[in-house]
């Protein structure tokens, strides 16, 4: 099958990588262009853990402390394997979303010991932070990357919508899965999509989808292999 990958660059080249490990073809059209933000280098003083809940926000702090021994609570599998690949000993992973999260961080920390760092990109929600303050934790937010939108897409991909060459699309975010539709939209290829096949990584990326497609599945869990497993659960 040939599949679109969504994801920021780095992040759908490991993807594609393991497509094509499925026998899948991957083609690669980033939807969002991450842009790490230069600052001076982060104290640790006070902190007794950073809290990741992307793999960009984890190269994004990475850029900005020599602190490799500070504990890292990540969202997920893929967050915490960055973390790790970062060279950050003490990690630990909720393996969920940020709802899993704030659950496991209670377990894993005291609000007396210190503030949580939240490594986060310029379009992060805030509800993570929010449910630790309620439950008595001081949270320190340090904006460290943008996710810049796409405005169109690719010359490449508009072909294959066009010529129905396309089997699925994976979407792991909600907004990357808005920006399809509306660069779709923008191009008039919204019959084009019908075919489709997608993937989504939560109830909530699907629910950002505006355009019809043959079919709409919901992975069961909001991490890579859950999606993958969704990909390939069932014949075309």
């Amino acid at each position: 099958m040939r599949v679109l990958v969504t994801r920021p660059l780095q992040d759908a080249l490991e993807t594609a990588r393991l497509l094509e490990a499925m026998e899948h073809h991957a083609l690669i059209a980033p939807l969002l262009e991450i842009r790490f933000l230069d600052g001076p280098q982060l104290s640790r003083n006070g902190v007794q853990a950073v809290l990741a809940t992307s793999a960009n926000g984890v190269r994004a702090f990475a850029r900005r402390t020599t602190d490799r021994a500070i504990p890292v609570f990540a969202v997920g599998m893929q967050t915490a394997e960055a973390a790790k690949a970062a060279g950050f000993a003490n990690v630990r992973s909720a393996d969920g979303d940020a709802d899993a999260l704030a659950k496991a961080v209670a377990q894993w920390a005291r609000p007396d010991a210190g503030v949580l760092l939240h490594a986060a990109g310029k379009e992060a929600e805030g509800k993570l932070e929010a449910d630790l303050k309620c439950a008595g934790f001081s949270v320190q937010r340090e904006t460290l990357y943008e996710a810049v939108a796409a405005t169109e897409l690719t010359a490449e991909v508009a072909q294959a919508l066009k010529a129905s060459t396309l089997d699925a699309a994976l979407f792991f975010s909600p907004r990357s899965a808005r920006i399809f539709c509306e660069c779709v939209n923008h191009l008039g290829l919204g019959d084009q999509v019908r075919g489709l096949v997608v993937c989504c990584i939560s109830a909530k990326a699907a629910n950002a989808l505006t355009l019809v497609f043959q079919e709409v599945r919901i992975a069961e869990r909001p991490n890579q292999d859950a999606l993958l497993h969704c990909l390939g659960s069932k014949r075309f």
